[in-house]
């Protein structure tokens, strides 16, 4: 009962805080909402750009040929093949390897082994690429030096250590 009261109290608190402030709150509303879409747009091209080139992956069979081409290196670390896919996909689109997670949930169970692993994996990684297009589109920064290196060398870390920790933490 208490939660659903909370989003309407805080809803109203700001609006009394901004009253009492002195402060018109339906300008400040409509300044923020045009800034909001000004933002969208300024975004939009990245991210329509990202979703064409995931589908291209997907349906190309590119995503597959990664697999079969990463696969014994991932075998030595101890990840599961049938996690691979996901992991390839996870710093690119974060739908993708969700719908990819779900499936591997759905098929192995989720307090399975490869379960385990790919939640570790999911927790533990980012969607790198759509988080530098969304946020460094939307700062309008353009030279990203380093932050692209160190962030997929941060998921790849993720992806490697994630059977390792299930391993150790939880058993095979």
């Amino acid at each position: 009962m208490a939660a659903d009261l909370l989003l309407p109290l805080l809803f109203c608190g700001i609006l009394c805080w901004g009253a009492v402030q002195g402060v018109d709150v339906f300008a400040a509303f409509r300044t923020g909402a045009a800034r909001g879409l000004t933002a969208a747009g300024e975004i939009l091209p990245s991210l329509i750009a990202l979703v064409t080139a995931v589908t291209m992956l997907r349906a190309s069979g590119a995503l597959e040929l990664l697999c079969s081409v990463f696969a014994p290196a991932t075998e030595q670390l101890g990840l599961p093949g049938e996690l691979l896919p996901m992991a390839l996909l996870r710093p690119v689109s974060g739908s993708g390897a969700l719908a990819l997670f779900e499936d591997i949930l759905t098929r192995f169970g989720p307090d399975s082994f490869i379960g385990r692993t790919a939640s570790v994996l999911m927790g533990s990684t980012e969607t790198t690429f759509y988080t530098i297009a969304l946020y460094f589109g939307a700062t309008k920064v353009r030279n990203t030096r380093h932050c692209l290196p160190a962030a997929l060398l941060a998921d790849l870390a993720g992806i490697c250590l994630s059977a390792a920790a299930v391993g150790l933490f939880l058993g095979r």
